[in-house]
């Protein structure tokens, strides 16, 4: 059956083009404006909480600064992701994508850890802090970080790397409206605890939101079936396609963070059912469970009994 392995190769190249390649291009001005308004950004609060000596701010600042090295790192992934396939790399660096997902996940798990480190330390000596500078220098950080998701809403549903950069930016207007609402009650109440206090509500916020982000991308990481396809969905589709009597060596992977991959043999006794057939079942796939490039293998089923 190799003879129809040409066929396929030739097929899935074709389909491989459907509406993938330009989606991550559209998100470069996004990752350009978000990186340069929260670098600017950074360099604003990290002063601030210099100056008022307060660790809220400086929580944020560090959290902000791990936001800006998580944008370039899921820009970088998204820009290797378009490079060409070669020789040595012949689906391109398509799995940049996930290994910048996996980077942001663990770019957050490192600023949590300092962040709580840095609280847990302020809670024996609280300082005296001015609580209306942090609320106005917080209060700009809100809205810095809202348009930088807003930037990247569009995106978030259907790559994780685009959705890694969208959390981000999320957890951190989140943050940023605690540290604001901090500076209020320590204005109201002049109880420099609760500086740390709401740092530690930061960490706890930021944990949750990139436990699932961290899940999601080890499973890429080791080719899981992406969460959105299920398998048995696939095979059932397959054996109901014209003349296949069973499915097995079913592997569907994550290429890349918007791309899946699929490859099955098919059993069909008839013999093989021509490329029209096959270009049916790329169809198929795409159309229902957005595989663009799938592999298809036919067998007449007499030597495969055993597999």
């Amino acid at each position: 059956m190799s003879g129809h392995h040409h066929h396929h190769g030739h097929d899935h190249g074709s389909g491989h083009g459907h509406g993938h390649s330009h989606a991550p291009d559209t998100f470069d001005r996004a990752f350009a404006i978000g990186i340069a308004l929260n670098i600017a950004y950074v360099l604003a609060e990290g002063g601030a909480g210099m100056w008022t000596g307060s660790v809220a701010l400086l929580a944020d600042a560090g959290h902000n600064l791990s936001d800006v090295l998580g944008l370039a790192v899921a820009w970088g992934g998204a820009a290797l992701a378009r490079s060409a396939p070669t020789k040595r790399y012949t689906y391109g660096l398509k799995g940049s994508t996930i290994l910048a997902a996996l980077a942001n996940a663990l770019l957050l798990l490192v600023a949590l850890g300092a962040i709580v480190l840095e609280a847990v330390q302020r809670f024996d000596d609280p300082p005296v802090v001015a609580g209306v500078t942090i609320s106005v220098v917080a209060g700009i950080g809100i809205a810095v970080n809202a348009v930088t998701a807003w930037l990247f809403a569009r995106g978030r549903k259907g790559d994780i790397n685009i959705r890694g950069a969208y959390l981000h930016m999320l957890s951190d207007a989140a943050v940023s409206a605690g540290v604001v609402l901090a500076g209020i009650a320590i204005w109201a109440t002049g109880f420099g605890w609760i500086d740390p206090l709401v740092s530690l509500v930061i960490a706890a916020i930021i944990l949750w939101q990139t436990w699932g982000l961290l899940r999601e991308t080890v499973e890429m990481s080791l080719a899981a079936v992406p969460r959105a396809i299920d398998y048995d969905a696939v095979t059932a589709a397959l054996q109901s396609l014209p003349g296949v009597a069973r499915v097995h060596d079913l592997h569907i992977w994550p290429m890349s963070t918007t791309e899946p991959v699929l490859t099955a043999h098919l059993v069909i006794p008839g013999g093989y059912p021509g490329d029209a057939f096959l270009v049916a079942a790329r169809k198929m796939l795409h159309d229902r469970f957005h595989i663009g490039h799938a592999t298809l293998q036919v067998e007449m089923g007499g030597d495969c009994a055993s597999c």
